[in-house]
C-alpha cells in the first residue's frame, strides 16, 4: 500500500478529485462534486484508455482512497476523505 498510491498518475488522479467541478465537465444530472466523476472523464483528462484509467482508479478504490457510487450504470468515483487522513497521519508518524 505504501508504493502503489504514489504512481504519479493515481497522485494526480486524487488531487484532481479533490475538486472535480475543477477539473471536469458537470455531466447532466451529476454534479461532480457531490456525484464523483465516472471513468471517461478521468481517461480522457489523463490521455490514456478507459481501460487504463479504471485500473488506476480500481486500485485506489480497493486500497480505500476512492469511494463509488453507481448512477445510471456507471461508476463514479469520489475521494474517501476520512480514509485518506488516516493514511496520512500513518506516514506522518513514521509507518
Amino acid at each position: 500500500m505504501a508504493r502503489t498510491p504514489a504512481h504519479g498518475t493515481r497522485l494526480d488522479i486524487l488531487e484532481w478529485l479533490r475538486d472535480p467541478a475543477a477539473h471536469f465537465p458537470q455531466r447532466r444530472g451529476a454534479d461532480p462534486a457531490v456525484h464523483g466523476v465516472p471513468c471517461g472523464p478521468v481517461a480522457a483528462k489523463l490521455g490514456v484508455p478507459r481501460r487504463v484509467a479504471a485500473a488506476h482508479l480500481t486500485l485506489l478504490t480497493r486500497l480505500g482512497l476512492l469511494r463509488t457510487r453507481r448512477i445510471r450504470g456507471r461508476t463514479h468515483y469520489l475521494r474517501d476523505e476520512v480514509r485518506i487522513a488516516k493514511v496520512a497521519r500513518m506516514f506522518e508518524k513514521g509507518w
